[in-house]
């Protein structure tokens, strides 16, 4: 599964986002380019599966392994597919079908296998198989409705290999998969240099992914709404509109979902890891309590940065992410062998805060300034709100169920009560126009 993942940038190498913002201002482009980008895909999933297949081989795969890997290789590749007809839908404004096609596959993959483990007559042992062939028939039916959905849109060429505009497409697509490829390292490293620089790294690299696997499933509402941004703001700002005001919303909304579930996350960090783990509790529980915390800047980096990338300026994205990759190594080789798994998410903190100051201030600069962009007052004050009730209900000690809901109450008061959750201008986004000024 590491090895499928450790490649699969070369599925996509940037398509997907330059696609996204390309057809979101022109798509009218959208008949012309289909078929010739989808050629281009299909041969970089030939070169994805010799690469991986080669791997396994060099690190001496048996056949029940390579077995596994070939069908683990058919996943990805419907996977990087879907997300790419999920582009080309996102582009035409389709933000309902988009929404249905990123938990299609996933409902249907947790209805497979949990019948698979609990709805089966027979007994037995669940063989990891199984998971993999559920996820290929999840994949593969979504993929189906998506070309279901994109029929009216995008005539049914043959598929065609056109050197030149195949080439011109990777050029073009090139900035993405670097700006990609850059913040997966600032973003994967940490559990590699766990291992690397301790002596026992395996234990601690496994004592940090127990509470990054918490963060990383709360990060999937933070990827989502990236993917519905980035087709909103590239035609906004190709038409003109009112791009600020969508941005300001956008963080506003990120700012309110993300320090609830950061300030619950930090007051109940040993509660929510003993409901899951029984071993290293007591040393994971902090770890989780500042990746919970780092959460909010990686949600805000999904505005800005996405509202980055919808403008082009991908040259200032590859700088900065260049320089979160060495700050946050340079920041592992120092905390990492004094505070352990502590130290890596510590140094996840620190790199993601400053990305995230650093992307709100560039964009914030381009598109209008701060009260454009978000405003100051109402979210600072949200903030000092429920950090304040956050240090109350620990003092107070209830329970994760009535704190949290304290928190959650206190939260939802507070967010309208100083503006940065305003009711009425969430109804204008549910209602998103892509003429100008309707942000």
């Amino acid at each position: 599964m590491s090895l499928s993942f450790l490649l699969n940038i070369l599925l996509d190498l940037g398509i997907t986002n330059h696609n996204t913002r390309h057809l979101s201002q022109h798509p009218d482009l959208m008949r012309e380019r289909f078929a010739g980008i989808l050629g281009v895909r299909l041969v970089l999933v030939a070169l994805y599966a010799s690469l991986c297949l080669c791997a396994g081989f060099v690190l001496g795969y048996g056949a029940e392994q390579l077995h596994l890997l070939v069908w683990l290789i058919v996943n990805q590749a419907l996977a990087a597919m879907l997300l790419y007809l999920r582009s080309n839908i996102a582009a035409l404004q389709r933000y309902a079908q988009d929404s249905l096609l990123s938990v299609l596959d996933r409902s249907l993959l947790i209805g497979m296998v949990g019948w698979l483990l609990w709805g089966r007559d027979a007994g037995g042992a669940f063989r990891i198989e199984w998971f993999v062939w559920a996820q290929t028939v999840a994949y593969s039916a979504t993929v189906l409705f998506a070309f279901a959905m994109l029929r009216r849109s995008v005539d049914v060429l043959p598929l065609r290999w056109d050197r030149g505009r195949s080439w011109s497409i990777l050029r073009q697509s090139f900035p993405y998969a670097l700006l990609i490829l850059l913040m997966t390292f600032y973003y994967r490293t940490d559990t590699l240099m766990l291992e690397r620089l301790l002596p026992d790294g395996a234990l601690q690299a496994g004592i940090y992914a127990q509470a990054f696997r918490f963060f990383e499933a709360c990060n999937m509402f933070g990827y989502l709404l990236a993917g519905l941004l980035l087709p909103m703001f590239s035609r906004l700002i190709k038409s003109g509109g009112a791009v600020a005001s969508l941005a300001g919303m956008a963080f506003r909304l990120v700012w309110v979902g993300t320090l609830l579930a950061a300030v619950i996350g930090s007051v109940f960090a040993h509660e929510i890891m003993a409901w899951r783990y029984s071993e290293h509790v007591e040393v994971s529980a902090p770890v989780f309590a500042v990746l919970m915390s780092c959460f909010v800047a990686v949600c805000t980096t999904y505005v800005f940065g996405t509202l980055l990338t919808a403008s082009g300026d991908l040259r200032t994205l590859n700088i900065l992410a260049a320089c979160g990759m060495v700050l946050n190594i340079l920041l592992n080789l120092v905390l990492i062998p004094k505070y352990q798994a502590l130290g890596a998410a510590c140094a996840s903190l620190i790199t993601q805060v400053l990305m995230a100051a650093a992307q709100a201030t560039l964009a914030a600069r381009r598109f209008g300034g701060w009260r454009g962009m978000s405003g100051t007052s109402g979210p600072l004050t949200y903030l000092l709100v429920l950090v304040g009730c956050g240090a109350f209900v620990h003092a107070w000690s209830p329970g994760l169920w009535t704190g949290g809901a304290v928190i959650l109450v206190t939260a939802l008061l507070a967010a309208v009560a100083t503006g940065t959750l305003r009711p009425a201008e969430l109804r204008q986004a549910l209602a998103f126009q892509t003429a100008p000024g309707k942000a």
